[in-house]
């Protein structure tokens, strides 16, 4: 299994509601996406490093991989994984860019609206309109935790819940289930919120020869 968390959210459809305990205070839809987009604004840049942990149905860890990633807005995205499952993921706000050093492969994607949309990509994309995407559920989870579930409105997105964990208003976690009650949890460790980063550091460099595959190609 090659796929990291944002490549899965990139190509795969996700279900599933996760539950959490002592919670209270649950916001409605629309309260809970202005919340939510709020949060999110006041984001102008993102860094953190980060462990996916994948678990099977049964409860079996099936992948752990660790790696960083950076956003800034408006647009830019980078992402990292470390060998053995190396991978880079670069957005530049128009496509995003998925290399892969051991196939030798990059896949190039234009950042339309449903790409758009995916939930990692929230860190540097438009959050304006999410009540309009999205069916918000924000929920208290003792003094300083906030859960946010999200729940798309159209049939065609790429998932159908994701959950959103922030600790003192910093994401600490994103949650996920798959169609084969998979889940995968990428727990973020050293965030750094709101620091300067260069635009630099959001480009993708990769071997010549190396095979390119475009959307519609």
């Amino acid at each position: 299994m090659r796929q990291s968390f944002l490549n899965r959210l990139l190509t795969l459809a996700f279900i599933g509601f996760f539950a959490s305990a002592a919670v209270a205070d649950e916001t409605n839809s629309s309260a809970g996406a202005d919340e939510l987009a709020s949060l999110l604004e006041s984001y102008e840049s993102y860094q953190a490093d980060f462990i996916q942990i994948v678990v099977s149905g049964n409860g079996n860890k099936v992948q752990e991989t660790r790696g960083s990633l950076k956003a800034k807005r408006p647009g830019l995205f980078y992402w990292e994984t470390s060998a053995p499952l190396s991978q880079y993921i670069v957005s530049n706000g128009e496509t995003v860019e998925v290399y892969d050093p051991d196939l030798e492969q990059v896949t190039i994607h234009k950042l339309d609206d449903r790409v758009q949309s995916t939930p990692a990509l929230l860190l540097s994309g438009e959050v304006a309109n999410l009540k309009e995407t999205y069916r918000v559920s924000g929920r208290q989870i003792g003094d300083h935790t906030r859960e946010f579930t999200l729940a798309p409105r159209s049939p065609d997105s790429l998932f159908t819940s994701l959950r959103l964990t922030f600790f003192k208003g910093e994401l600490q976690e994103m949650r996920m289930q798959d169609s084969l009650s998979q889940i995968s949890i990428l727990s973020f460790d050293r965030v750094r919120l709101n620091e300067p980063v260069e635009a630099s550091a959001f480009t993708l460099e990769y071997p010549e020869g190396v095979d390119i595959i475009r959307d519609g190609a």
